[in-house]
């Protein structure tokens, strides 16, 4: 009986070897460090989830197909893929079987013996990556090879949606020197990244611009959405929580998107461009919350149906906001545009690789960082110059209160100001000042002398023979269309501070430049002396224009003190 159920066990490993003598051998590429699955490897689908490693490897009435270059598996939750192969002879340790996709929830390998199917390691989303047989990025399980015999393995994957990642055997070496190069691709990113949500936190705190609070929020966000698609918040951030380093690669993304779009909306003040067009940008934003939570509740495979048009959405919405902007005369919307554009396009990759439209591969896997490498240096250059624009404007607003824009002049407000100030000082220090009022003598025969396409230089030629009076201590100042003030400050002499008026006027009848001799400027000016003819502002500005307004046949009219 013994030597019957002996020979029943060898005839069962027999019939077990030689199911998996129909698998192919895993052939080298021209590195001999590498040997990849596609094309060697035998694939099936358990649409039920029910088979064991026992049951696949004994069954020998599963529909194997042979695994092509880039092939889309299309899985769900409660099912699973298998896969199976075997590795020829090698020489050496250190072998392992790299999985390149950092998203997948759960690779579990199996060597294949004459006992059975044998569990050899397991890593994915829902195992801490703290736990794996080798911590990092994406799922790396060693395998054992034979320098003598070829040696059978199942590879079983279980994934809420699409599974199509490039697997390879690899040498531990060479997967360090590979690791090196993709380290020093994330540690630019995440450093400029880094830097960049610096920049824009002390920014928003120091200009008190909630336009760099948002973009600090966008930018780590967007960080944070790298590192768990790319697999580095698994291993550095959070290695002992699988939950979240199962849901955070398709919530965190949604966050990313939604946050951009927040933040385009401050840069381009849609807020005060068009107040519907903000209140529908908040809708979605908050709309976008909201599918980030019930990212987080919803049945795994409903995950990346929720996530893949959010952030399409949020891609389509922050480019055509810049445009819209960038059409209605913003010209930084227009940089904005060109700087996220990059962003946006391989933003497509992911989640093409991620609804199951292409194979996943390490260009869907690093783009967005090269990318975004790119964009936040740029992105943050053109904040800088926004906020410089808008101080500068600032600036040249608070000058209008002050300054006419056509001459340069002091204005109205101004000139009052500085009148009581002459008139404090003048009869502080017992010296005499003086206060014209200037008006063209015909407004409308000079406009006329002048012709419709130059009369109006008028006001700036009647300025400039103003300023060629006064000196450093005066004040010219512009106080309606034709009519202007000027402050000459004392001490004056009492022959000086009388023949002022005529010096404006002699000054004025001179021939203009590139102008006929006869069109000259001719004015009539009303003048004070301070503190002689009074020392309230307002009562000397009143009786000027009331001068100007009565007498019109001499051209210099002066204020005695009877008048006042």
């Amino acid at each position: 009986m013994l030597r019957f159920l002996a020979r029943l066990a060898v005839a069962a490993a027999g019939l077990l070897l030689c199911t998996f003598a129909l698998a192919q051998q895993l052939a080298p590429q021209e590195d001999r460090n590498v040997f990849p699955l596609d094309g060697a490897a035998q694939w099936a689908m358990d649409q039920q989830g029910r088979w064991t490693a026992a049951d696949v490897a004994r069954n020998d009435a599963i529909a194997w197909q042979l695994s092509p270059k880039g092939g889309i598996h299309r899985l769900t939750t409660g099912q699973a893929l298998w896969f199976r192969f075997k590795v020829p002879p090698l020489q050496g340790e250190g072998w392992l079987l790299q999985i390149e996709y950092p998203s997948v929830n759960l690779a579990t390998l199996f060597e294949v013996t004459a006992e059975g199917a044998v569990q050899v390691a397991q890593a994915g989303d829902t195992v801490p990556v703290a736990q794996w047989p080798v911590p990092h990025r994406y799922p790396l399980l060693p395998v054992a090879v034979s320098p003598d015999a070829p040696r059978s393995y199942l590879l079983k994957i279980e994934n809420p949606h699409t599974f199509s990642a490039r697997m390879e055997l690899v040498h531990r070496q060479l997967t360090g020197i590979r690791e090196q190069r993709t380290t020093l691709l994330l540690g630019i990113y995440f450093g400029l990244a880094g830097l960049a949500a610096l920049v824009a936190a002390i920014s928003g705190v120091v200009l008190h611009d909630m336009t760099y609070v948002r973009y600090f929020v966008a930018v780590t966000a967007m960080a944070l959405a790298q590192a768990a698609a790319t697999g580095v918040g698994g291993l550095l951030l959070w290695p002992h929580s699988p939950w979240w380093n199962d849901v955070s690669s398709l919530l965190l993304p949604v966050l990313a998107g939604t946050a951009f779009l927040w933040f385009i909306a401050s840069a381009v003040s849609l807020a005060d461009r068009h107040k519907g067009l903000n209140w529908l940008v908040l809708g979605l934003c908050v709309a976008g919350i909201a599918t980030a939570i019930g990212v987080a509740l919803v049945e795994p495979s409903w995950r990346f149906r929720l996530q893949v048009p959010v952030v399409a959405v949020a891609c389509v919405a922050g480019a055509t906001i810049l445009v819209w902007a960038a059409q209605r005369g913003d010209r930084h919307a227009r940089w904005m545009l060109y700087a996220l554009l990059p962003v946006a396009l391989t933003a497509m990759l992911p989640l093409a690789g991620t609804a199951g439209l292409i194979p996943v591969s390490a260009l869907t896997v690093n783009s967005m960082p090269i990318a975004i490498a790119l964009e936040l240096p740029a992105l943050l250059g053109i904040l800088l110059l926004r906020n410089q624009d808008r101080r500068e404007h600032g600036r040249r607003l608070l000058g209008l209160y002050h300054t006419d824009p056509a001459t340069g002049l002091p204005n109205a407000r101004v000139f009052e100001t500085r009148l009581q100030e002459m008139v404090a000082r003048a009869r502080r220090m017992g010296y005499a000042s003086v206060l014209l009022l200037v008006d063209l003598e015909d407004e409308v025969q000079a406009r006329m002398n002048w012709g419709a396409t130059q009369h109006h230089q008028l006001a700036l030629h009647l300025a400039g023979r103003l300023l060629s009076i006064a000196r450093d201590p005066d004040t010219v100042a512009r106080l309606g269309d034709t009519r202007f003030g000027m402050l000459v400050e004392g001490p004056l002499r009492p022959d000086e501070a009388a023949c002022m008026g005529q010096r404006v006027v002699a000054r004025c009848l001179m021939p203009v430049q590139n102008q006929p001799v006869a069109q000259v400027l001719p004015v009539r000016v009303a003048q004070a002396i301070v503190p002689r003819d009074g020392t309230d502002a307002q009562e000397l500005l009143a009786a000027l224009r009331a001068l100007l307004a009565l007498h019109g046949g001499r051209p210099v009219q002066s204020l005695k003190r009877a008048t006042v």
